[in-house]
């Protein structure tokens, strides 16, 4: 686990009651009893003790669960009390809630006439949310602004925008670089959940000085750009008109970007209110680091966890292919409790069980682009698996093809994972059957992509995420 997961197990168990010291102390007194005379060997350290057994049919138990050993059965310890959900703990750094606006009632209906869209959107939140509201907290800023993804990129890390803007907070190439997300063949830091994270805090809190602490007009530069926002300000006060965000010419997505925030926010600051419901998410750690122990296979990784492929892609959606890194870092984010069983599991096997891999030999007249088109493959996935540094090849030569890399599309997840945001806007005689029809969706996906009902009205911008390969 890394340095923030574990913050965030400390500012966990703050929130958890505390017990008086003279229990604390008798109790202590009492488990040292039990350690000296009657310590149970089947219960070990995992941070401390070596890698000596197989992988665990059952997950290890957890320290707060671990039984007292017969002798000790005297000993009768309350158990601590059930996390409290992750909402209470969001609603209270709230700073931003006594906006009020039309513009965020018509966000607030539109949300109203989805309610299935709308909790189906705050699940996909329950991987992320705890991270994200640990470091929006630690940074001192709007706790509101931990829904963001919502409306960045609905919590999916792996969509792209038709711009190039990716990962959970949207960031494009350029703006990710300058605030440290590495892009690269193997890897995209802007669909890391931590390093996003990280960087679009560090992002939104310049733009906030910027822009002399005024939050709305800092949302605004961060979906629209700050040249922008700062032209329309400047237009606003040399024409004698007000400057604050409700009045500036700003484009039409920024005019509805920024309510669409307040108005998620409102509904999770008062679900009932709003007959609308909100998802059981405990105020807990969803995920941890494991160590790997060297590259590995995606699909491997997923089989070593005991957890399904596309569960391990949304929490390392950074990966651009088959495989990690060949260089690291040597690790992948699993759901707490299956962290133990993979490092075990992952220890254990062998380097030439790590990928999957089918050797071929080059025959008279075949080429890279040629040999990729057969087995599903890039040409860069051969090159890179091969150590190729052109497209020279000589018949007789082996080549090793990773048979991962040919039936998943690990670059940007699977199905609609890697799907691009495209913006639609309504015209005359649309409806959701004739649009979803040419970008080749669903009429069910498009009412849950934009939380609307069985009607649309021309002018209105619709959100449609398409397949890039899909002949529109």
């Amino acid at each position: 686990m890394n340095a923030a997961d574990n913050n965030s197990n400390s500012e966990q168990s703050a929130h958890r009651g505390q017990r008086p010291n003279v229990w604390a102390g008798l109790l202590a007194i009492v488990l040292a009893g039990c350690l000296s005379g009657c310590f149970s060997p089947g219960l070990r350290d995992e941070a401390t003790s070596p890698v000596t057994v197989e992988t665990p049919q059952d997950e290890p138990l957890t320290p707060s669960v671990v039984p007292a050993a017969a002798p000790c059965a005297t000993a009768t310890v309350t158990a601590a009390p059930p996390d409290r959900e992750i909402w209470s703990r969001l609603r209270n750094g709230y700073r931003l809630e006594a906006i009020a606006h039309p513009r965020i009632e018509h966000e607030i209906g539109r949300l109203k006439r989805s309610p299935r869209a709308f909790l189906a959107l705050m699940r996909r939140a329950e991987p992320y949310l705890h991270h994200i509201l640990n470091e929006i907290e630690a940074a001192g800023l709007p706790t509101e602004l931990a829904l963001l993804p919502a409306v960045e990129s609905g919590f999916r890390p792996h969509v792209y925008s038709p711009d190039g803007a990716a990962g959970l907070w949207q960031f494009m190439p350029a703006t990710g670089r300058m605030f440290g997300l590495h892009q690269d063949w193997w890897y995209d830091k802007r669909r890391s959940v931590r390093a996003s994270t990280q960087a679009a805090i560090s992002y939104l809190d310049r733009l906030n000085k910027r822009f002399d602490g005024d939050w709305l007009q800092t949302l605004a530069a961060y979906n629209a750009g700050a040249r922008k926002v700062r032209v329309a300000i400047r237009r606003a006060k040399r024409q004698g008109e007000p400057s604050d965000f409700w009045s500036l010419d700003l484009p039409g997505e920024t005019d509805h970007y920024v309510p669409r925030l307040l108005a998620i926010a409102a509904v999770v600051g008062a679900p009932e209110r709003y007959g609308l419901r909100l998802p059981e998410i405990n105020d807990q750690p969803y995920f941890a680091a494991a160590f790997t122990a060297g590259q590995i296979d995606l699909t491997i990784a997923a089989e070593l966890a005991g957890i399904p492929l596309d569960e391990l892609l949304r929490l390392n959606a950074g990966h651009r292919r088959w495989s990690s890194r060949p260089d690291g870092p040597h690790e992948l984010l699993l759901p707490i409790r299956r962290v133990y069983r993979f490092e075990v599991a992952a220890a254990s096997l062998p380097d030439d069980q790590r990928s999957r891999w089918q050797r071929h030999r080059i025959q008279a007249g075949e080429s890279l682009s040629r040999i990729a088109r057969r087995f599903g493959v890039t040409v860069q996935t051969i090159r890179q698996s091969n150590g190729l540094t052109g497209s020279r090849i000589r018949a007789g030569d082996d080549l090793l093809i990773p048979l991962s890399a040919s039936n998943t599309h690990h670059a940007a997840g699977s199905n609609a994972m890697a799907r691009q945001r495209h913006h639609y806007r309504v015209r005359s005689g649309d409806s959701l059957h004739t649009i979803a029809r040419r970008f080749q969706v669903s009429v069910g996906d498009l009412k849950r992509w934009n939380q609307v009902g069985r009607y649309i009205h021309p002018g209105e911008q619709l959100t449609v995420f398409v397949d890039p390969d899909a002949d529109t």
